[in-house]
């Protein structure tokens, strides 16, 4: 069942997946722009490096996690940003190098937790396994970045079910980013997998429906595709609002990417 895949495997496996992309960039490679405006490819690896180091610290150091996020209390994202100054000057062997090791570490801390224990996090501890999940889709995400810079595509995989799952439960992070107030009702998310199974969240007789491949859903829950470029379908007033304003991760949704942006790749 896919429901009872290991998400760490499947986190180091998708991390396996960028190291492809960038293991034999030379240094005008890792200097190219990415779509994400004002960074390059060294961004998007330093920026992943930096929330793993955050994501292993929090599995294994409780205390040193509080105490580096404090000051970034009131301004979580300025603070990532600035973060990346701890890595950019580095060559890019050696931030490959950090990277890898940032998030080997950080997998090893992860799952050592025990499933029925939480973890400190950003707004409220989370489990391990939701936490590793959370990894998968800002490496899917940023990934996707450095993909469609260098023209390459990826070949989807069932390891996407995690982010499909995340993006489920955090639902509502579109709405927050926005100072909306989310409706009260449930939506049913009905996702066709790579391998073409059926993933199913969300009850059956719910009005509020989304339903299509999960590449597209993973690409629009990340912002790596305008919604205009993907086969979803919403059944319903707020699905069909929350297709324009769906996300999985917290802050400043920014410009996200334009109809027809990468339709000559």
């Amino acid at each position: 069942m896919t429901e009872q895949r290991d998400v760490f495997s499947d986190l180091t496996a998708e991390a396996g997946v960028v190291d492809q992309l960038v293991s034999e960039l030379d240094e005008a490679g890792w200097a190219l722009p990415t779509p994400a405006p004002g960074w390059t490819v060294a961004h998007q690896i330093a920026h992943l490096a930096f929330i793993f180091r955050l994501a292993g610290t929090a599995a294994s150091d409780a205390e040193l996690f509080t105490a580096m996020t404090a000051s970034a209390a009131d301004d979580f994202e300025g603070a990532v940003n600035a973060a990346l100054n701890l890595y950019l000057p580095d060559q890019p062997e050696v931030l490959l190098t950090r990277w890898r090791d940032e998030r080997d570490t950080a997998i090893k801390a992860l799952a050592a937790v025990p499933g029925d224990q939480v973890v400190p996090w950003l707004v409220r501890p989370l489990p391990p396994y939701v936490l590793a999940c959370a990894g998968l889709m800002e490496v899917f995400g940023h990934g996707q970045d450095i993909a469609d810079t260098l023209g390459v595509t990826r070949e989807p995989t069932d390891r996407l079910w995690h982010l499909v799952l995340f993006a489920t439960l955090v639902w509502d992070f579109g709405y927050q980013s926005r100072g909306l107030t989310p409706p009260d009702t449930q939506f049913r998310f009905e996702i066709t997998a790579p391998s073409g199974e059926l993933w199913a969240f969300g009850p059956e007789d719910a009005d509020q429906r989304i339903s299509g491949p999960a590449l597209d859903f993973c690409l629009l829950v990340t912002r790596r595709r305008h919604r205009d470029d993907l086969a979803l379908v919403a059944t319903g007033e707020h699905a069909d609002h929350w297709l324009d304003i769906a996300q999985a991760y917290r802050g400043p949704a920014g410009p996200g990417r334009t109809p027809g942006q990468f339709s000559g790749s």
